[in-house]
C-alpha cells in the first residue's frame, strides 16, 4: 500500500490541493490553491515540503498557463516565465523547483496548445522524478545490511520510502531510529509515521540524541537525503545533518547521502544559498511558544558537511564517493 504522503500533491479542476503537512499526521487536511500565487504561498508557508514543493511547482505551473489562456503566445510564454520565477524564489537551497519548472516549459515550447503543453510537461515531471527516486531507492537498498538499525534525520519523503519498499522486496529487515527534527518536527510527524505506517520498527529520539545512540554501537548505518550535493561532493540538507555526520564519523558509522543527481550548477558549496527561516520559527512548536520572551531565535534552515564526513552518495545511477561525482555525468558525454 502506497503511504498517504507519496500521493500529497493533486492537480483538480479547481486548483492544485495540497495536504497540509504542518498538522499532519493529526490533521489530514487539503489546502487549495487556486492560482499559481497562492501555491507559491502555499510552499513558502512549509504547507509542504521536501519533495512536495516540487509537484506543487509542477502543477502549479499549470495553474499558470490555465491563467495565461487568451493570452497572445508570446505574452502568455512570459507569464510563464515569471510564473516560474515567483515559484523558485520560495525555496532556494533545494533546485527541485527550478526543475520543475523546466519540465513544464519544456512541454510548453513543444506544443502549440500553451495548456495541454504544460500539462505533458508537469506529467513527465512527475513520473520522471518517481522513477528516479524509485531507482535511487533500489540502489541505496543494496547498500544496507540484511538486519539492522539505521538512523535517519528530517523527512526524506520519497527518497525514504522508495528506499524501505526496496528493502522489503530484498528480505532486509531494518530498524529505524529517527530525529523528532525541530522546529516543524518532520521526524517525528512524518518520517515516523510513514515508516509505521509501512510496517517498519520505528523509534523517535529527539534531536540532541543522535551521537548517544551511535556511540553504543547499535547502529549500522546513517542514512538522510540531501536538498543537494554539490560536485566536489559537499552535502546540503536539513540543519542538524552536519551535526549527526561528524557524530557518525567518529563513532565509524558510515554515512549515505541520497540524491537524484549531483548538482553540475554547483561546482562547490559556495554555490548553495542556505535559505534562513524566522528565527521566530525556533520560538515555537506546533504553535504554541516554548521559549521565554527574553530569547530570540535563529533558524538557518539548511546546513553543509563537507565531503570528509560523507562515505557514499547514492544517485539513480548508483553510489559514488564524494570526490568522485564527476562519474555520474560520465555517460552522457559524447
Amino acid at each position: 500500500m502506497e503511504p498517504l504522503l507519496a500521493r500529497s500533491v493533486r492537480l483538480e479542476d479547481d486548483g492544485v490541493h495540497i495536504l497540509d503537512r504542518r498538522n499532519f499526521p493529526f490533521e489530514k487536511t487539503w489546502v487549495r490553491c487556486g492560482t499559481v500565487a497562492e501555491v507559491a504561498k502555499a510552499i513558502e508557508d512549509m504547507v509542504t515540503q521536501s519533495s512536495g514543493p516540487y509537484f506543487a511547482a509542477l502543477w502549479g505551473m499549470v495553474l499558470a498557463a490555465r491563467e495565461a489562456r487568451g493570452l497572445p503566445r508570446a505574452e502568455a510564454r512570459a507569464y510563464l516565465d515569471q510564473a516560474g520565477q515567483l515559484l523558485i524564489a520560495t525555496r532556494r537551497t533545494n533546485n527541485h523547483l527550478g526543475k520543475a519548472v523546466a519540465a513544464v516549459l519544456a512541454g510548453v515550447d513543444e506544443d502549440d496548445d500553451l495548456e495541454a503543453g504544460a500539462l505533458k510537461g508537469a506529467k513527465a515531471g512527475d513520473e520522471r522524478y518517481r522513477t528516479r527516486s524509485r531507482k535511487l531507492g533500489e540502489h541505496t537498498a543494496k547498500l544496507l545490511p540484511d538486519e539492522g538499525a539505521v538512523l535517519t534525520h528530517c523527512w526524506a519523503d520519497l527518497y525514504l520510502t522508495e528506499t524501505v519498499t526496496a528493502a522489503q522486496g530484498m528480505g532486509k529487515r531494518l530498524r529505524f531510529v529517527c530525529t523528532e527534527t525541530r522546529p516543524y518536527l518532520q521526524g517525528a510527524r512524518l518520517t515516523a509515521e510513514t515508516l509505521g505506517e509501512m510496517g517498519v520498527d520505528t523509534t523517535l529520539i529527539t534531536d540532541g540524541m543522535g551521537a548517544a545512540v551511535m556511540s553504543t554501537g547499535d547502529v549500522d548505518v546513517l542514512l538522510t537525503a540531501a536538498d543537494r550535493v554539490t560536485m566536489d561532493g559537499h552535502v546540503v540538507n536539513k540543519v542538524g545533518t552536519l551535526g549527526l555526520a561528524i557524530a557518525a564519523h567518529a563513532f565509524d558509522v558510515p554515512f549515505l547521502a541520497m540524491v537524484q543527481a549531483p548538482d553540475r550548477l554547483a561546482p562547490t558549496a559556495a554555490d548553495v544559498p542556505i535559505e534562513y527561516r524566522p528565527g521566530d520559527d525556533v520560538l515555537h512548536t506546533l504553535g504554541r511558544r516554548t521559549a521565554t520572551e527574553r530569547a530570540r531565535g535563529l533558524y538557518p534552515a539548511f546546513d553543509i558537511t563537507p565531503p570528509r564526513f560523507v562515505t557514499k552518495v547514492v544517485t539513480d545511477r548508483g553510489a559514488y564517493a564524494p570526490h568522485g561525482l564527476a562519474d555520474y555525468y560520465v555517460e552522457e558525454r559524447p
